[in-house]
């Protein structure tokens, strides 16, 4: 069974930057896109990028687009997204999800979910 497990949240300064990973098992990046999502407390869950199997089409939300960058090694069957000159505005649990085949990857329902991992920005 395809699992998803996400890492790299913390507490970090306005203008910082994260990475978060999210390692895929059961199953392998070849056949699946992988989704970030995004919730803040008292919001809905936002999407924030996502990767598409194949040629690795990446596709960001609008308040994230130019600071964030997602990426995937497929040897280590891990998803990243990269997190520059973050913001208040980006704090909530990100979580990470997998769906196939993964052609199409924004604004489409997926199948896995991690359990999440919470990024807080603020000084």
């Amino acid at each position: 069974q395809l699992q998803l497990v996400e890492s790299g949240g913390g507490l970090v300064q306005p203008g910082g930057s994260l990475r978060l990973s999210c390692v895929v098992s059961g199953a392998t990046l070849d056949y699946h896109a992988i989704g970030w999502f995004r919730q803040a407390p008292g919001k809905e869950r936002e999407e924030v990028s996502c990767i598409t199997t194949g040629d690795g089409s990446a596709y960001y939300g609008e308040t994230v687009r130019d600071r964030f960058t997602i990426s995937r090694d497929m040897l280590r069957n891990t998803a990243y997204l990269h997190m520059n000159n973050l913001k208040p505005e980006d704090t909530g649990v990100y979580y990470c999800a997998a769906v196939k085949p993964g052609y199409v990857c924004w604004n489409y329902e997926y199948d896995y979910w991690g359990q999440g991992t919470q990024v807080t920005v603020s000084s």
